[in-house]
């Protein structure tokens, strides 16, 4: 008998232009959480920080940019990709943190809706198509594609239009050495329904929140700098050895609990499409999950990253990572039919999601 699946049938990414290495941060007046100047120098502290995070270089919007702009490139991306009549699409669901970021201005606009903004940008006229923001944290776009899902295999939907954007360049504070994790871009994709007597598309999810002892890893704070901090200007402030502490216990058995609802081993994941936050980190969280199944070779090319050169764009992350392997820019990775791939991220909240999609 046949049954409802969500197929992503098109994909599409921004990675802004413009360019910004570790040395660009050598002149920085980076401060300790008190105020007081941090006492090593800007060579040993962005030095270490690759180290520690493997990031050697971002991207950054150019100034003439605004979140809505990088959703409008990579969601044109993925509607020409997936070759469908933009007026049919049933939903619009865009996942953000910080609204229509300006230069300049830490000021999060989220009214209206940046998905209600990127559907005028698109010329949609139809009233049909439902325009929403999802704000998860950094797993925002992986829980946007989650409720797309539910949608498609309810019957309620046949074609959405996920979008995750992020501009974290402007609500991240200059005096914190953490800023340099912080980057900015977009990713898309449209989903669509598909009628099939085998499991395809998207075969299977698992999400978790534990707010009650990690709420506050991620979290808005003034600024290390005394004088602005005067300004009552709020920045993206990280707990980052608590976070990874965290990641590192939940994730694994975030994505291990997904597989288990299926009845599926580490060994038949074909590609883990994990969300690009600390090198580092991501590389801990492979190799404990494998652990969870007693194996300690990990296959190689099982994880691809773009995080060295891209840095932590948020909820653009994975569906970024998806676009380059589903149009083969990965270098030495490559998909195929019948493949199962994992989608995962891990953020503010703290929030933990997966997504187990089998290639058609």
């Amino acid at each position: 008998m046949k049954k409802i699946y969500s197929l992503i049938t098109g994909t599409g990414s921004y990675v802004p232009s413009k360019v910004v290495k570790n040395d660009d941060f050598l002149n920085y007046d980076f401060l300790e959480s008190t105020g007081e100047k941090i006492d090593k120098e800007n060579r040993e502290i962005v030095d270490k920080f690759e180290e520690i995070t493997t990031i050697s270089e971002r991207r950054y919007a150019e100034d003439h940019q605004l979140t809505s702009d990088l959703a409008l490139i990579a969601a044109e991306q993925a509607i020409e990709s997936a070759g469908i009549d933009r007026e049919e699409l049933d939903y619009v669901i865009l996942a953000h943190n910080f609204g229509e970021t300006q230069p300049n201005d830490t000021r999060i606009d989220i009214l209206p809706t940046l998905a209600s903004r990127v559907k005028a940008k698109l010329g949609i006229r139809s009233p049909q198509a439902i325009a929403y923001d999802i704000l998860y944290g950094c797993p925002g776009w992986v829980q946007a594609l989650i409720q797309a899902d539910y949608y498609i295999r309810s019957g309620d939907a046949k074609k959405i239009l996920v979008i995750g954007a992020d501009v974290l360049s402007r609500i991240s504070d200059p005096h914190d050495r953490d800023s340099m994790i912080y980057a900015d871009g977009a990713g898309a994709a449209i989903v669509e329904a598909v009628e099939s007597e085998t499991p395809v598309g998207i075969i299977g999810h698992n999400s978790r929140s534990d707010s009650m002892d990690y709420v506050n890893l991620l979290h808005m704070g003034y600024s290390y700098d005394r004088e602005l901090a005067g300004k009552k200007d709020l920045y993206l402030k990280m707990n980052g050895r608590r976070l990874y502490q965290y990641a590192l216990e939940n994730v694994p058995k975030a994505i291990k609990s997904g597989l288990d609802k299926l009845k599926l081993h580490v060994n038949d994941v074909k590609k883990v499409l994990i969300h690009q936050a600390n090198g580092k980190m991501d590389d801990a969280i492979l190799k404990r999950l494998f652990k969870l199944y007693n194996i300690n070779d990990i296959p190689e090319s099982v994880m691809p990253m773009t995080i060295s050169w891209l840095g932590n764009s948020s909820v653009a992350t994975v569906p970024t990572l998806l676009d380059m392997v589903m149009r083969g820019a990965m270098n030495g990775h490559s998909i195929s039919s019948g493949d199962n791939l994992v989608l995962t991220s891990v953020g503010a909240g703290m929030n933990i999601n997966s997504v187990i999609y089998r290639m058609p």
